[in-house]
């Protein structure tokens, strides 16, 4: 199964802190970045090999696929781990008009893992593929909710708070690089 992953010295890997910004939390609550896997799958994976390689690592839970939403949300139950299946997309985190967003541009092969808090959209399909990407959530979580910043959502700062973290990277496992932020 892990020939369809690529080892860690050829995946580049970037972090991003993302500054709160009104009501979206971002990485304020939990200090942790959102981190972003280039080409951490080897082209032509299937959906199934990536599903089974990410299960075989024992830390997050596929559960849907789908593209991603085109309004800006967050979650305050869960982190998120996002595999990309096919299609290329222009991504934004960290809500509209934050001078601290983040937008990212990813394609097939790519992963992320979004801490709880950390506002994230779809802002445009690239190219004549459609865009589907995988969802993964810690094993053993509570369910993820859907946050969009209103006010009427509660405190949604004390339940990222009390989240764990990863101690093993939902990618790699021991050592890899959500374990070492």
């Amino acid at each position: 199964m892990s020939s369809i992953a690529n080892a860690l010295s050829d995946v580049k890997v970037e972090t991003y802190h993302i500054p709160r910004h009104g009501r979206i939390p971002n990485s304020d609550p939990t200090s942790k970045p959102l981190i972003y896997y280039q080409s951490l799958f080897k082209p032509g994976a299937s959906k199934t090999a990536i599903k089974d390689y990410v299960n075989s690592i024992k830390v997050v839970e596929p559960q849907w696929t789908y593209t991603m939403y085109p309004t800006s949300h967050f979650h305050s139950t869960s982190h998120e781990a996002i595999m990309i299946l096919t299609g290329s997309a222009l991504l934004l985190f960290g809500g509209e008009g934050n001078p601290g967003k983040v937008e990212l541009e990813v394609k097939a092969g790519d992963a992320l893992l979004i801490p709880a808090g950390v506002a994230h959209r779809q802002l445009k399909e690239i190219g004549l593929e459609v865009f589907e990407m995988m969802g993964a959530y810690p094993i053993r979580a509570e369910h993820w909710d859907m946050c969009y910043g209103l006010e009427e959502e509660g405190d949604t700062e004390g339940r990222i708070k009390r989240l764990d973290w990863f101690k093993e990277d939902p990618f790699f496992g021991q050592g890899g690089p959500a374990a070492k932020v």
